[in-house]
């Protein structure tokens, strides 16, 4: 008999578990992992290094980079935001950093500190890791949740979940009376094949990204790789398009602006003034734009202009294909791929049936909802740690409360 039973070893579970004990020492409490390892998420996130969260400390501004979930978190991160989950990790001996792009990863450069950080505490509020654990069955008898795995029974007076994207536990939970939202995968990179980016793995860009015949749009870094391509523009336009691209069955045109969000006319028009400025140079030489010249080059090629053509030489024809090809192309996409090992997905328990104050279900009495395991989810960036940071904490306070 535990006071809190947490289904599922990750980073939802463990957070939640700790800051419950850090509220009350002397509750029992329990973490159940299916696996015969805990935090396995948490150890690949961010090559390695554990994206925490990000430098984002406004919740409105914050709620902004989740395709799902975007109305519900308000009133959540105004709970326990970014912020917060820099004071935290600070009081528990876990210094961040914040980079460039806003991610924030510990100093150390590697997960393992979020790792001892959560089994330090663990240890020391003797909170039981219990792993092998699959759940078999969750019931309600007359006063506490029962919960059979495949080696024991337990039984606890508050059930948290956060098992993430487990089909067998949204069975369990559909069957007490829970709607699931079909899961269809989100943050995946998009399989191309195209003689213009053939040879150009490792080539980066700024560009702005469009589904054809669709309002499904986005811009940021894209990123060529052997399979096509990738990058946070592609990862954003996947993680808001997830059921749009399923749909499709990842069969569909993208079209790429190279030049992010320069018109057609536009491009034209600079086109011609550089057919002046560099009249006797040749154009496969040097990209007059900030992007590789491995690019510029394959890009000039697919408008019909030879390697040796010299600006002057271009003809009207060849400037429109070029300025096309710049602000325009389309490339056919045939499938995806998984981002890394960082699958994230789009769908779970029902929003509506979530109680944001609490985390705790609108149906079943003293069960929570903490982490990936609703339809939320959010694009690369430390965002889906956010949230599994500020559903465990109010999680905490909602029993506590109690």
């Amino acid at each position: 008999m535990y006071d809190a039973l947490i289904v599922g070893g990750g980073a939802a579970g463990f957070f939640t578990a700790i800051n419950l004990s850090e509220k009350n020492p002397n509750y029992k409490i329990a973490i159940l992992e299916r696996g015969k390892e805990v935090l396995t998420k948490v150890r690949v996130s961010g090559g390695g290094r554990c994206n925490v969260t990000h430098a984002c400390f406004v919740p409105n501004d914050l709620v902004k980079f989740y395709p799902r979930g975007e109305k519900e978190l308000r009133g959540p991160f105004h709970q326990f935001c970014s912020g917060d989950t820099i004071e935290w990790f600070e009081k528990h001996g876990v210094e961040l950093k914040i980079e460039e792009d806003g991610r924030m990863f510990p100093v150390s450069d590697s997960s393992q500190t979020i790792i001892d950080c959560f089994l330090n505490a663990t240890k020391k509020y003797k909170i039981d890791i219990l792993t092998g654990q699959s759940v078999q069955s969750i019931f309600r008898s007359e006063d506490s949740w029962k919960v059979e795995t495949n080696h024991q029974t337990f039984r606890c007076e508050y059930l948290v979940m956060t098992t993430g994207s487990n089909p067998k536990i949204w069975e369990m939970l559909e069957k007490l009376g829970h709607t699931i939202v079909p899961p269809v995968p989100s943050l995946f990179t998009f399989n191309i094949k195209d003689n213009r980016i053939k040879d150009l793995m490792g080539v980066s860009a700024f560009a702005s990204v469009k589904v054809q015949h669709s309002k499904l749009s986005a811009s940021g870094p894209l990123l060529i790789t052997h399979w096509g391509m990738s990058g946070p523009g592609i990862l954003r336009l996947s993680a808001w398009g997830a059921r749009e691209l399923f749909n499709k069955n990842y069969q569909f045109i993208l079209e790429v602006n190279w030049l992010n969000d320069a018109t057609l006319e536009e491009t034209e028009n600079q086109l011609k003034e550089l057919k002046l400025e560099h009249a006797k140079k040749v154009v496969t030489k040097k990209s007059p734009f900030d992007f590789p010249n491995r690019l510029w080059e394959s890009l000039v090629l697919a408008s019909e202009i030879s390697m040796e053509t010299k600006w002057a030489d271009l003809s009207k024809k060849q400037l429109q294909n070029l300025a096309l090809q710049l602000t325009n192309g389309k490339f056919q996409v045939n499938g995806k791929s998984t981002f890394k090992e960082e699958f994230v997905t789009a769908g779970g328990i029902d929003l509506k049936e979530i109680n944001f104050k609490t985390m705790e279900s609108k149906l079943l009495p003293k069960v929570y909802f903490a982490g990936e395991i609703v339809n939320i989810d959010a694009i690369t960036g430390g965002f889906n740690f956010q949230n599994a940071w500020t559903s465990g904490f109010i999680v905490s306070e909602s029993i506590n409360k109690f």
